[in-house]
Order: structure tokens, then C-alpha cells, then sequence
């Protein structure tokens, strides 16, 4: 709190508190067993949530640059290290080699300040951390061999099981893994039986890395790559994870940290200080001009540089490794690689490399928020005048809660960050304390959701004889903009597939109705398939309903793939292209809704499939839609699904600014006036 007020990155306040704490200094806690567990786990925590957080469509844009970006900041500071120690401190060639691997590897110390800004997913971020993970890895591979050498085992063999390790384990990691997550997902939806079997997980990598011969940190960070998929963003797992990393497990590994520094040889000790002084000022030097190069290379602005150079200067947990290793192997008896002043001087380095990363990232992010903000003028229009967005949620059925409110979540603008609608209905004719009770049970459980994913939520309770008029009342008293109700349970009574409810809704209100069934969870989702018809873009609501899917296929990550006429498919396309650019998207081509069926071919179980739908009497209804339910009755029950009965309000103007307007189908005057009296004789049949 002290340093917020300072405007000093918080992360220094943190090591510079354990520097005061620690046995170096006050000495008013003792460096135990819980600092080096905790503090082990929050280096994990760190890693594991940049992956975790990682866009992997961005990822694969920018791979190359990180590539390069990590051989740069590899072999530029492995060159200063090797100079620095033979030449300068003069170190012997393997002790030289090994300081080397130090300064050729660094930490993302820095990186909970780039998720405080919500920057995770930045180019620059990105390139970063994918330079993070190869530095580190040939850093690793370095240790490996200069520790064989000195071991004697350095040979054919050494390297054959060390390659051997090294595929398995990145075979069970992307191969085994993620289908061992999908079913322990699929089974188990309890909170705190996710999270602990996802700490589990990261853990359990982390160890497996360490016996293989790499760092625990790598494989923390591929346990977040692999969870990407299986953590939304929204997700109330999300929030824990967020919250109990950087509440606790970070904490702990900073203020860690600053126990182990000591600054009394800085006074006493000349040598103390020359190796201090050289590893500083070349670890920083190296590290500045390897972002430099690279940012001139990629033609990038200089705040993303300033990030890059922030996230890749500090040196941590495994330059503390690598020294600790120098400090362990005897070239005699006796007679370590490196001495005490190393360490010294390492730990030492730790402090100010951290303290330049966190105050280098902190600069750089506000700068480039501020950037962003104004590159991203259009998406706020968008936001402000197309997501007049405020999502109302029915709650009756304790069994689709979950459900509904995951979609809801996954669905809302997190820029706007307004609060959800929750309402439930009480029958006014029976208000048994079974009823109430029933209905307290509902909107507790929707309290519960909202308030595990920090997301602001209203709950409304109702009397009422008729559902559906109630329902649309609500809509309309808290200007709602859409509603996002579960598919009904049959029973004898209402044996349809839609429900006299749905159906009411569908014929009584002009707003947007999302009907939601999945079978299985949301984040186990592989794909969404969408079902477009033709006509759909004449609609008001065309680019509210894209909007809802895009954001959820973001926040799940994966594929949304389009089926519609080639028109609707390139106003969807050029529309993805300036607002959602990063969602993976494929398009094919649904020549009429008579081929609608077909489409179960082309699912799987995994599948999300959604279909977009049209009220009678609006311009995209077909014939067709009226055996739409029988045929999702009978051919897609047993598929998750989602129904989009887009927003039919009013005219949409924003769409002529899509369609090309020399297009033989750009709707003309007459156009216009036959949808509204076409929409107007529906409405009066």
C-alpha cells in the first residue's frame, strides 16, 4: 500500500520487505521450510498463470517473432556473461560458461503487473513470454551439459536419455493431458475439487519437469498452456486461481526472495562489490540491447520494447538454480566452481534486476494501455452504442443455473462490466414456503456464480399468475437488452421441445432470446458451429448475436465456424475481421435451409451448435422454421445446443456501413418498406 502511494510497483515493496524481515536484515522472520515451499509454489504461480492467460491464437500469429526474439535475448546475454566472467572477474571457462546460463536466462516476475493491466494478451507480452520459455530451456540444456562434464557424464548416452525424458514428457503434457482434463471437467463440477485437482496438475508438472532434468518453472508454464483451453477467462476457477496466486503463493516467493539478500558485503568486501557491479551492469546491458534489436526488427513502437525489455530483465528463481548448482559441483576436493561471493553477487543481481523489470513494465504497460485505448476507439463505440448490453436471466431449474450464468459470462462486455439481471418467478397462487424457499435456493445460487467469477449481479423475485407476461414486464422495467433462458424439461404437461415459456417468449417480446442445453460443460467446448440463414444481416440484432458468440469463442478458445449463404458470409467475415481479429474463425456455405439437417454430419459431441432463428414475420423467417423444433427434436438432441432469436426491434442503420454497396442484394428503399410491412402484417396475424 506504502509503494502504491509512491506510484512504485507494488512487487518492489514486497521484496524490499522481505530484504527488511529477512535475517540480513531486522531479522524479525527466519528464511523456514514454508518460505522455500510458498515461495516455490509462487514461481510456479507466476508461470503457470502467464500460460494460463496466454492468447494461443496470438501465440500461433506471432510464434516466429518469439522464436527469434527468444535467440536473441539468449545468445546476446550469454555472450556478455562468458566475456564478464573470464575477462573481467577472471573465471575460470566453466564457471565463466555458467554465469553465462545465468545471464542467458531470466524470470516473468514482472508479469502479475501486466495481468493488473490487463495486457496478458499484447504482441508484445506475448513475444515475450514465448522468448521467456526458449531462453530458459537453452539456458537449461547449457547447465545440463557444463553439470555432466563436471560429473562425468557428459556422453552419447547422457544426452540420448536426456532427449528420450524430454519427449515423453512433452508427449504426456499435449497429448494425454488434455484428455485426462476433458474427462475430470466433464465428471466433476464441484469448485473446490476443480481447483484443487488444477493446482494438482501445475504441481504435478512442475515435478515431473525437475525429473527429466529441466526446470519446474517450464513445466508450471506448459500446465497453463494445456489449461488454457479448460479455464475461461470469466470463469469463477479463473478468479480463484487469480486470487489465491497473487494473495498468497507470489507473495510469498517475493518477500522470499528479499530474505535471501544481503547487503553487508557490499560494505566489507571489494570483490563483493566488482562482481555485483559486472553482473548488473552486464546482465541489464545484454538483456536491453536483445529487446532493442529485436523491437527494431519487428517494427514495433517503443513502449512494446520497454515491455519486452521489462518482462525479460529480471533474474530469479532460476539464475538462483543455476548459481546454487555452481556452488554445489567441486572442479576439487574442497574447491567449488563458484564461491560465496558469486552467490552474493547473483542474489544481489536478483534484487536490482527485479526492481528494474517491475519499474521498466510498470512504465511501459500504463503507456501502452493508454495506446490501446485509443486505437481501440471503435470497439468502446461499439460497446457503448451496439452493446446497449444488459442481460436478463431467468432462474427457475436449479440443474441449468450453472449453465445459464457460464453463458451469460462468457457472453457479457467486460469493458462495460455491467452487472447481471437474475429473476425468478413465484406463482401467485401457490406461495407455499416450499415455493419461497425454492425460489431463495435459485437466486442463491446465481448469487454464488457471479460472486465466484467477480461479476456484479442483481436478483429480482416476482409474483405472478403468467410467466411469460411477467417475464417480458421485467425485460422491459430494467430495459434489458437480451434474455438468456435453459431449454425446458419435458413433462406431461408440455411435451414440446421449446415449452410453452420459450414459446411464449419467442411470439410476446422483440429482444434478443438466447435458448441454452448443454450436455456438456462450456469449457470442455471444441468447437461452435453456427447455422446462419439467408437474410440474416437485413436483421437489427445481426451484429448483437455475432458479438455474443465472438466473445464466447474467445474466451473458450476455439473455433466458430459459420454456415450461411455467401453474402451473410462475408458481411460475418469482414465484420470478425475489424472487431474480433483474433477468434479463429472458419466460414463455409449453406446454400438453403432445406440442407439444415445435414449439418448433424459435421458435429461431434464436443461441438457447441448454434442456430440462428428468426421470428414470424420478420425479413429472414423462412417456411422452414416452422419444423425447426421437430427437427432439433429428432436430429441434434443429443448435441449441446444454443437458439438465437436475434433482436428485431427496430432498423438497423449500422449494417450499410458492412454491406458493399454496389452488392446486387444492399436493400434498397422498397426493401425497407417491404420488411416493415411485412414485419407489421405478422404481427397483426
Amino acid at each position: 500500500m506504502i509503494f502504491s502511494k509512491l506510484h512504485i510497483p507494488h512487487l518492489i515493496g514486497m521484496i524490499l520487505a522481505g530484504v527488511l524481515i529477512g535475517k540480513h536484515g531486522f531479522n524479525l522472520l527466519e528464511r523456514d521450510a514454508s518460505f522455500e515451499l510458498f515461495g516455490k509454489v509462487g514461481i510456479y504461480f507466476i508461470m503457470f498463470l502467464a500460460g494460463l492467460e496466454m492468447d494461443l491464437q496470438n501465440l500461433k500469429q506471432n510464434r516466429t517473432k518469439g522464436i527469434i526474439f527468444g535467440i536473441i535475448t539468449t545468445i546476446i546475454p550469454f555472450g556478455f556473461g562468458f566475456v564478464s566472467g573470464y575477462n573481467l572477474l577472471n573465471y575460470s571457462i566453466p564457471a565463466s560458461l555458467l554465469l553465462a546460463c545465468i545471464f542467458a536466462s531470466h524470470t516473468l516476475v514482472a508479469y502479475p503487473i501486466v495481468g493488473r493491466y490487463g495486457l496478458s494478451k499484447a504482441p508484445a507480452v506475448v513475444i515475450s513470454i514465448a522468448a521467456t520459455m526458449l531462453a530458459l530451456l537453452f539456458a537449461l540444456l547449457f547447465l545440463a551439459g557444463i553439470s555432466g562434464t563436471f560429473k562425468g557424464s557428459n556422453d552419447v548416452w547422457f544426452w540420448g536419455k536426456f532427449a528420450i525424458k524430454f519427449f515423453v514428457y512433452i508427449l504426456g503434457m499435449f497429448v494425454l493431458l488434455p484428455k485426462i482434463l476433458r474427462i475430470f471437467f466433464r465428471k466433476y463440477s464441484e469448485p473446490i475439487i476443480q481447483f484443487t485437482f488444477t493446482l494438482a496438475v501445475v504441481l504435478f508438472s512442475a515435478a515431473t519437469a525437475e525429473l527429466c532434468g529441466l526446470e519446474g518453472i517450464l513445466g508450471a508454464f506448459l500446465a497453463g498452456l494445456v489449461l488454457n483451453r479448460f479455464v475461461p477467462n470469466t470463469s469463477p476457477l479463473m478468479n480463484r486461481i487469480e486470487f489465491i496466486g497473487n494473495a498468497l503463493f507470489i507473495p510469498y516467493f517475493l518477500i522470499g526472495v528479499g530474505m535471501l539478500v544481503n547487503v553487508a558485503p557490499m560494505f566489507q568486501e571489494t570483490e563483493a562489490v566488482m562482481v555485483v557491479i559486472v553482473m548488473v551492469v552486464a546482465g541489464t546491458l545484454s538483456k536491453y540491447l536483445a529487446a532493442l534489436l529485436s523491437r527494431k526488427l519487428f517494427h514495433m513502437t517503443h513502449n512494446e520494447g520497454v515491455m519486452m525489455f521489462g518482462l525479460t530483465e529480471a533474474h530469479a528463481a532460476g539464475a538462483l538454480a543455476m548459481v546454487m548448482v555452481g556452488v554445489n559441483l567441486e572442479v576439487s576436493p574442497g574447491v567449488s566452481l563458484m564461491d560465496s561471493a558469486v552467490l552474493d553477487g547473483v542474489v544481489m543481481m536478483i534484487l536490482i534486476s527485479c526492481i528494474i523489470s517491475s519499474i521498466a513494465t510498470d512504465q511501459a504497460a500504463k503507456k501502452l494501455k493508454v495506446e490501446n485505448e485509443g486505437v481501440n476507439k471503435t470497439e468502446r463505440r461499439d460497446s457503448t452504442a451496439l452493446d446497449d448490453e444488459k442481460i436478463l436471466i431467468p432462474v427457475s431449474n436449479t440443474n441449468n443455473i450453472g449453465t445459464l450464468m457460464t453463458t451469460a459470462f462468457m457472453m457479457r462486455n467486460q469493458q462495460l462490466n455491467r452487472g447481471l439481471i437474475c429473476l425468478n418467478i413465484i406463482n401467485d397462487a401457490d406461495l407455499s414456503d416450499k415455493t419461497q424457499a425454492h425460489s431463495r435456493e435459485c437466486l442463491g445460487l446465481a448469487t454464488q456464480y457471479a460472486t465466484a467469477a467477480d461479476v456484479p449481479v442483481q436478483t429480482q423475485a416476482r409474483l405472478a399468475v403468467n410467466f411469460v407476461t411477467a417475464t417480458i414486464h421485467a425485460l422491459r422495467e430494467n430495459d434489458a437488452s437480451e434474455l438468456i433462458i435453459g431449454l425446458h424439461e419435458k413433462s406431461r404437461e408440455d411435451d414440446s421441445f421449446l415449452g410453452q415459456f420459450a414459446q411464449g417468449l419467442i411470439d410476446g417480446m422483440s429482444r434478443q432470446l438466447i435458448i441454452v442445453n448443454m450436455n456438456i460443460p462450456a469449457n470442455t467446448i471444441q468447437k461452435i458451429v453456427i447455422a446462419v440463414p439467408e437474410k440474416a444481416e437485413y436483421e437489427k440484432g445481426f451484429y448483437r448475436w455475432i458479438n455474443r458468440i465472438a466473445r464466447m469463442s474467445a474466451d473458450l478458445g476455439c473455433q466458430a465456424v459459420f454456415y450461411a449463404s455467401e453474402t451473410t458470409n462475408h458481411l460475418i467475415l469482414r465484420y470478425m475481421r475489424e472487431r474480433h481479429k483474433n477468434v479463429r474463425t472458419d466460414y463455409e456455405i449453406l446454400e438453403s435451409w432445406t440442407d439444415f439437417p445435414a449439418l448433424r454430419h459435421e458435429l461431434t459431441h464436443d461441438q457447441l451448435f448454434v442456430v440462428v432463428t428468426a421470428r414470424r414475420g420478420s425479413i429472414s423467417y423462412q417456411k422452414a422454421f416452422e419444423k425447426l423444433p421437430q427437427q432439433l427434436q429428432t436430429d441434434f438432441a443429443d448435441y449441446s445446443l444454443m437458439l438465437v432469436y436475434p433482436d428485431q426491434q427496430e432498423e438497423n442503420n449500422e449494417i450499410y456501413d458492412f454491406i458493399d454497396p454496389h452488392h446486387h442484394d444492399t436493400p434498397t428503399s422498397s426493401t425497407r418498406i417491404g420488411k416493415w410491412l411485412s414485419k407489421w402484417i405478422g404481427e397483426m396475424g
